[in-house]
């Protein structure tokens, strides 16, 4: 189309435009302007639209990621793929298309961490390198070591990659199935080959991710932080092990205790100490005393082992590359760690958003919503014991319609706030930034989820 013919056109919708409001003006009604319709205002003879006051506009996920990563320079949630995909195993692609319609649970977790999306949390490293651009560094670092493009250190943007790295492994390796129960340990496993070969690559996949990660976590030289970073390693192996569990290691919850934690902590049961699972050397082990039946605790201390620990000591450890105090390196742990739990109160409370669960839908059995319900009705656990073998006989149905009826949901709620505002109180010590302002954006995102 020329030109000529463009501006042709807009000089025929302009004349039309202006026909229009001549009509409009002649056809305006003699009653006071006060009397007219109150989404028109009155500017001489015509009257124009008003545009409607906007809604208050919700804090959307996507958007916060999005423009968060602007801040570091450049994407972050798929750096640990870099390493996936690389020249040794770039044919990974190839054999996953042999796994396509055998339901192995490594598809799931592909597709996870390429659709990255608000229903998941893989974009830690952009996390470390915000927290990074916050506190910023000590004068004694060498100017060869900043990057002073995206305000953050190398190393730091290093860590950032091994945190990625060590996470996606994790996921990687929870997608191996256990082919046959303890009792055939042994035996033939039978033609199932598919299953069998997701396995491998399961496997392989995430050594190969957690290798990598070593190597360039050693590749920093700093013993301190290879020592913090190895015990979250150890956490999340941790993490698999403890508590009652199916024959495919999907977790069960423990038994309630006899008492109801809530009658003792209140009505809404959430006046559990926030500093829960911290210890003056936090690269020690947890300790299980005292935790398991009571549901808070629990829960807390499931996913500080499962996710609060790597999250919380890579933060600890770019504020430990900076050069910072030990009290904000504490303080970097802290908000990462409720942070980390924050994220993962909304992720349980998502299945129960609606008020029938899908036909073959599931959730987790140990999260906040359910652990919280079988404090105040120990009964349910019968049900839940049905999982010991496998959690396919258990009546997930059943499970979420008591847990709506029940007071787990207004629980979780409680615990999903108290976790964010603790995250947010430390932010508040930060003094003011871009960086500051993404990572609030992003914990604000989460209560429109």
């Amino acid at each position: 189309m020329s030109l000529a013919r463009i501006y042709g056109m807009q000089a025929r919708l302009r004349t039309h435009l202006q026909k229009s409001v001549v009509k409009l003006s002649t056809s305006v009604p003699t009653q006071p302007l006060e009397s007219a319709p109150r989404r028109y205002i009155g500017t001489g003879l015509v009257l124009q639209d008003k545009l409607a006051p906007k809604a208050v506009q919700k804090h959307d996920w996507n958007r916060a990621v999005s423009e968060a990563e602007k801040i570091v320079g450049y994407p972050t949630s798929f750096l640990s793929l870099r390493w996936l995909l690389s020249d040794e195993i770039a044919n990974v692609a190839l054999h996953l298309r042999k796994l396509v319609g055998s339901n192995h649970p490594l598809l799931r977790t592909a597709k996870i961490l390429i659709y990255n999306g608000k229903n998941n949390m893989q974009a830690w490293g952009l996390i470390v390198l915000l927290i990074s651009k916050a506190v910023g560094h000590a004068p004694t670092v060498p100017d060869l070591e900043q990057d002073k493009s995206a305000g953050v250190l190398q190393s730091q943007r290093g860590l950032a990659e091994i945190t990625e790295m060590i996470r996606t492994a994790q996921l990687v390796h929870q997608g191996l199935v256990n082919l046959q129960p303890l009792d055939g340990a042994g035996n033939e496993l039978g033609n199932d080959s598919d299953t069998i070969f997701g396995n491998k690559i399961a496997l392989l996949s995430g050594d190969y991710l957690l290798g990598n990660a070593c190597l360039q976590l050693a590749g920093l030289r700093n013993q301190p932080l290879i020592e913090l970073i190895s015990s979250a390693v150890r956490d999340l192996a941790e993490s698999n092990f403890f508590g009652e569990r199916d024959q495919q290691n999907n977790p069960l919850p423990s038994r309630p205790l006899e008492s109801p934690v809530a009658a003792e902590n209140g009505s809404n049961g959430s006046n559990v100490d926030l500093s829960f699972g911290d210890m003056v050397d936090n690269t020690q082990p947890l300790s299980l005393a005292g935790v398991m039946g009571n549901p808070e605790k629990e829960w807390a201390l499931r996913h500080i082992l499962g996710a609060g620990s790597l999250l919380g000591k890579s933060c600890q450890g770019a504020m430990m590359l900076a050069g910072q105090s030990e009290a904000l390196q504490r303080r970097g742990y802290m908000f990462g760690k409720h942070l980390s739990l924050a994220w993962q109160a909304c992720i349980d409370l998502e299945p129960f958003n609606s008020d029938e669960l899908p036909a073959g839908g599931r959730f987790s059995l140990v999260s906040a919503p359910v652990l919280f319900h079988l404090d105040h009705d120990p009964t349910l656990y019968s049900e839940i014991e049905k999982g010991l073998v496998s959690i396919d006989n258990v009546d997930f149905a059943k499970i979420h319609a008591h847990v709506l009826k029940g007071p787990g949901l207004e629980r979780t709620r409680a615990l999903q706030k108290k976790h964010s505002l603790a995250a947010m109180d430390v932010l508040n010590e930060l003094p003011p930034s871009d960086a500051r302002t993404a990572l609030q954006n992003i914990i604000l995102a989460m209560q429109d989820i």
